[in-house]
């Protein structure tokens, strides 16, 4: 099995190519490869596969083998590989993933790609839709979620995977390892959750850090990031583009005036190598 490591503002993940390689048992085996001291190390294992609706299908599974619906990181990664390995001539790419169609659009400078924008798609905020318990009707702003001693005011959005946003006055007041895991699996999220913790620098500026469901904290999350900017939209606490500042790196994040999300950022290919046996 050949594979490459790549990553978008240093959320990592395992590529492998489908068309080459047969993957059986995908869960067992990104438990396995993603490990960071028995395996490759990766914040999930993502394969590229032919699809009857869109140029590739893109399935992710994360390090603890639960298969995610889509990963905003992952697909501006899928886009630059299959275009950079000779998968595809176009610049423009569709991807079929478990959360829908995702397009991600490569972009150039000097004829070297410099960035990928994906367009993340539209957000959704009713509980029935994230999902969260209660009125399925009913808008998840402005949530009260009692963790131990503190309770904490959050904004829950479906952005292709559920995210839970708070905002906080010092992000580095927060011991997310210990928060994280507590709201991920918190009772009112039936199929867990993403969670970030935001500081607001100004309306074009935004500090998040995330603990992502079935993986733990990571350096970036792409859909975070988008869920991140429409909360903060919502709450009046930003504009409508905006620059995320994530432990990884940057991602430009816009909510368009079609009232798609659209994202921004790098994608790099780390090495390659091939797995054999075992």
């Amino acid at each position: 099995m050949h594979f490459s490591k790549v990553h978008g503002v240093g959320n990592d993940f395992i590529l492998v190519n489908g068309f080459r390689s047969t993957i059986d048992n995908s869960n067992k085996l990104a438990i396995k490869l993603c490990d960071r001291r028995f395996g490759v190390g990766a914040d999930g294992l993502v394969i590229v596969l032919p699809s009857n609706s869109a140029d590739f299908r893109m399935r992710i599974f994360n390090a603890d083998g639960s298969e995610g619906e889509m990963c905003g990181n992952a697909t501006r990664c899928v886009a630059r590989y299959v275009y950079e390995h000779g998968l595809t001539n176009k610049a423009e790419i569709t991807l079929e993933t478990i959360a829908g169609l995702i397009t991600s659009k490569l972009l150039f400078d000097n004829g070297v790609i410099s960035s990928v924008r994906v367009d993340i798609g539209i957000p959704r905020f009713k509980r029935g839709e994230i999902p969260m318990t209660g009125n399925p009707d009913e808008q998840a702003i402005n949530v009260a979620i009692q963790i131990m001693e503190d309770t904490y005011q959050a904004t829950c959005v479906l952005m292709g995977v559920p995210h839970c946003v708070i905002f906080v006055d010092d992000i580095s007041a927060i011991d997310i390892a210990v928060v994280g895991p507590m709201i991920e699996t918190h009772p009112l999220f039936p199929r867990k959750t993403n969670v970030e913790f935001v500081q607001v620098q100004s309306e074009g500026e935004l500090r998040m850090r995330v603990w992502e469901r079935g993986i733990g904290i990571t350096m970036a999350c792409g859909t975070g990031a988008s869920a991140t900017l429409v909360a903060a939209v919502l709450k009046g606490k930003a504009s409508r583009q905006a620059t995320i500042h994530l432990d990884g790196g940057d991602l430009t994040i816009e909510w368009g005036v079609d009232n798609h999300v659209y994202m921004s950022g790098p994608a790099v290919e780390v090495f390659h190598g091939e797995r054999k046996g075992g």
